[in-house]
């Protein structure tokens, strides 16, 4: 049995006003599918060549077993901190504030990734429109700015508008994939498609000789696709019904990301062909699915399809300032209460938060083009880091979770379920440790774990540094929540929770 609702009342600031598609709208918008469709399978094909819809299927196991826990933990607590405030509950002040911390660094670096996906795009489709010839090499940097700041303003008006935003961008874009998808396989399946590409199930199989372990090389890119599934989470203080609409927004948007992905992987490698000639026209492609639409239905739709990437970037953008400044505000609500990043806007939003956050992001943009970086390589080393930030929440959002339901035993479901939050560790344990070890020793891949690193050392040095501030955002997360910390360090919420108990 899951806790009982929640009044329709909140902490003071952020207003109960958005429905289950406003939810699912910020979740599908930070995953952005239509842009993830378009580039993150060529990193995905450099490890395991043709078998990228495998290692995209695999990946969709691993969130669906990590979005059990998602679901679990929503289903009983309501909180614009998300991971900060499942973890902090169920693990401790201690442990959430680093992994709240984690998380709003995912979405900072996310919001770099897509801020400059967006720039990518929108310099080439301008360029092949004739708006902007030969654009200098700065061009997306420049965009991916006025994407940031565009956002930023989506971001301090009430949510409500914003997400409603979200929807209708990925909708479109998301429609316009599944147009193409669909009459790609119609004639690949006809007999009918380009240089005599066929219907292929290979691309479920690894190439022979290959190392099975590479596989969870490519499933980063699953993750890096997948990523942003969990948003809605942040929403827990502005939904109307949160422990039913939230946890209906996480699995919904896991399960349609799963079919969506596998479904048009598969028929991307097709259509580039199977062979190692088609393996490496897909990795060199500069529009996955721009190239695949100028070839079966025409070249207007190659430009459609980048001003869908394009806009599908920057809704993803809006949507990672909007997950990290909700998280920022909870966590300096928390420690410091209703003033400076724990303030909210006359609007009802965390506009000091988001202000910071847009700032973080032009940082991070600043540091990488002093280390010489092309607009591409930004996009690629704030992806690595983020996924590997993610990754690691991911695990202690889980073990939070395996806590609550089956040790402290607060919500009364089947046992053998124990079996779901396991699986999920042991995929992204050996995910983790298949991407450090061998420790990468070339080039920048070396400082991708230890920015990753570092980032998490420093939300641990503050909680070790102040235990003063890890005493207080216990008690304002806990009081916030109804219920008081036990002697482990974790939620008691058995007062305000009946039904609890784990059945057989």
């Amino acid at each position: 049995m899951s806790a009982p609702e929640s009044p329709a009342t909140s902490s003071p600031g952020l207003r109960r006003s958005l429905s289950v598609w406003q939810a699912v709208g910020l979740s599908v918008a930070l995953m952005a599918p239509s842009m993830a469709a378009n580039i993150n399978p060529q990193g995905t094909a450099l490890q395991v060549g043709r078998a990228v819809p495998l290692a995209f299927f695999l990946a969709a196991v691993g969130v669906l077993l990590v979005a059990y826990g998602f679901v679990r933990l929503c289903q009983y607590y309501h909180h614009a901190g998300s991971v900060y405030a499942f973890v902090g509950a169920s693990l401790g002040p201690r442990t959430g504030f680093v992994s709240g911390f984690g998380l709003m660094g995912t979405y900072a670096f996310y919001g770099v990734v897509t801020g400059m996906a967006s720039g990518i795009f929108g310099t080439a489709f301008l360029q092949d429109i004739g708006v902007w010839h030969s654009a200098p090499t700065w061009a997306p940097f420049l965009l991916a700015g006025i994407a940031i700041l565009l956002a930023l303003f989506l971001t301090v008006v009430p949510a409500k508008r914003g997400t409603s935003v979200l929807l209708i961008v990925e909708a479109v874009t998301v429609s316009l994939i599944l147009v193409i998808t669909a009459v790609v396989l119609v004639r690949i399946l006809s007999g009918s498609a380009p240089n005599d590409a066929s219907f292929d199930l290979s691309v479920f199989v690894p190439e022979p000789g290959s190392d099975v372990s590479a596989i969870f090389l490519g499933i980063v890119f699953g993750f890096l696709s997948f990523a942003g599934f969990e948003a809605a989470a942040t929403l827990g203080e502005e939904a109307r019904n949160p422990r039913r609409d939230i946890p209906r927004a996480i699995l919904g948007t896991a399960i349609f990301g799963g079919i969506y992905f596998v479904v048009v992987t598969a028929v991307e490698m097709m259509a580039f062909g199977t062979d190692a000639d088609g393996v490496a026209a897909f990795g060199e492609s500069e529009s996955l699915l721009g190239d695949i639409g100028t070839s079966y239905l025409g070249s207007w739709v190659g430009d459609a399809v980048t001003l869908g990437a394009a806009i599908s970037a920057f809704g993803c953008c809006l949507a990672c300032i909007v997950g990290a400044s909700r998280l920022l505000f909870a966590l300096a609500r928390d420690a410091s209460g209703d003033k400076g990043l724990g303030r909210t806007s006359a609007a009802g939003t965390p506009a000091n938060a988001a202000v910071a956050v847009a700032a973080l992001m032009a940082v991070i943009i600043v540091v990488t083009i002093f280390f010489g970086a092309e607009p591409f390589d930004t996009f690629l080393w704030s992806a690595t880091i983020g996924t590997l930030l993610l990754l690691v929440i991911y695990v202690l959002t889980t073990i939070g979770a395996i806590r609550l339901v089956f040790v402290q035993k607060k919500m009364s479901v089947p046992a053998w379920q124990i079996v779901i939050p396991i699986a999920a560790l042991v995929v992204l344990g050996y995910t983790i440790y298949r991407n450090v070890i061998p420790y990468p020793t070339e080039g920048a891949a070396r400082w991708f774990p230890i920015v990753a690193g570092v980032w998490l050392l420093l939300a641990i040095l503050v909680v070790v540094a102040a235990p003063g501030l890890a005493r207080r955002i216990g008690a304002n997360l806990t009081s916030a929540e109804g219920f008081a910390q036990d002697e482990h360090g974790g939620a008691d919420t058995s007062p305000h929770r009946p039904g609890a108990g784990v059945r057989g």
